[in-house]
């Protein structure tokens, strides 16, 4: 499998322009013929275009360089060079294109189908036709294309899913991501199994798909960098909807639901105000007296106790993300 790459920085450099032509008509009947050298082509630029079968950046780390073609020079009996040709590279929806040197983000491409220009091509050099004139009858030198620069871009990318799946390591979320969706992500009884965000479609009502996105497990200083959770964090930025899923046999399920609420407002406070539901997990592994007790300690919240060994309420949790995509 393919390293999960979210950030990276390339070179992109748009064609040359084509240098002018420097010709002279030479017919049987006409020895001394006028200026006929052409322009030259235009360069190719350099697209971005997001694909949705696409899903992270790993295919650019092979190649770091994107070059369009170059315009061709021009020539004789006035014509055009070439233009060179378009270079188009497929990227993910929800890549943002910086400018590696200035930080800025130049465009945040969220939509399928996509595309924007990076790197637009030289402009081709006019040849020595274009300068004749009634007081200049034999212009003898034509332009040269207009060379590019190559730009230094860093592409990072921000999953799109509809619903995120938050939890502390081993909470269940990559167990309940595969249920859900026809995701089959790698799962173990260990903390940490899940090293890369994953994804998956679960049909909702009406049929209606909604992505969801299994983010790897928050820790304590997540958004400081502690852990996995600051390198992913940034996918959870764009959901609609927040699952907070807790492990009922867990030590303290009231801090445990606090800590991941507080490292998701440190990040970014705006992710507290999305619509969210708590989700109990592994509920098979207590008595229903137990679980109830472990109910009561989030009085208050907005929960569902599910058990994705059984399936217990897993019809239920999709009911719910329903109505909360709905709302």
């Amino acid at each position: 499998m393919a390293k999960f790459t979210d950030t990276i920085t390339i070179r992109v450099k748009a064609g040359n322009g084509g240098p002018g032509s420097v010709s002279f008509m030479r017919e049987k009947y006409m020895p001394k013929g006028g200026p006929d050298g052409g322009d030259g082509g235009k360069g190719g630029g350099v697209y971005f275009e997001t694909n949705m079968n696409l899903h992270n950046l790993s295919h650019f780390s092979k190649n770091r360089i994107y070059q369009a073609g170059n315009g061709m020079h021009g020539m004789g009996a006035n014509r055009t060079g070439h233009d060179g040709n378009d270079l188009v590279v497929k990227i993910p929806p929800g890549t943002q294109i910086i400018n590696a040197e200035s930080g800025d983000i130049l465009v945040d491409l969220v939509d399928e189908n996509t595309r924007y220009l990076a790197a637009e091509g030289g402009i081709g050099g006019k040849g020595n036709a274009f300068f004749k004139s009634s007081t200049f009858q034999t212009p003898r030198f034509a332009q040269p294309g207009i060379k590019t620069e190559e730009i230094l871009i860093t592409l990072n990318l921000k999953l799109i899913a509809d619903i995120g799946l938050v939890g502390l390591p081993n909470s269940g979320k990559s167990t309940l991501l595969s249920i859900l969706t026809n995701a089959r992500p790698k799962i173990g009884n260990y903390p940490f199994t899940t090293l890369i965000p994953n994804l998956g479609i679960i049909e909702g009502r009406g049929g209606k798909p909604y992505r969801i996105a299994d983010i790897p497990g928050i820790i304590e200083g997540a958004h400081k960098g502690h852990g996995l959770g600051l390198s992913f964090l940034q996918h959870i930025e764009r959901v609609k909807v927040i699952l907070y899923l807790i492990e009922c046999t867990g030590d303290d399920l009231l801090y445990n639901l606090e800590l991941l609420k507080s490292e998701l407002g440190f990040y970014n406070g705006e992710l507290l105000k999305k619509p969210g539901y708590i989700i109990l997990t592994k509920s098979d592994l207590l008595d229903e007296e137990e679980l109830n007790e472990r109910i009561l300690i989030l009085e208050g919240n907005k929960l569902l106790a599910i058990s994705a060994v059984d399936k217990k309420n897993i019809t239920g949790l999709i009911e719910i993300i329903d109505d909360l995509m709905d709302g």
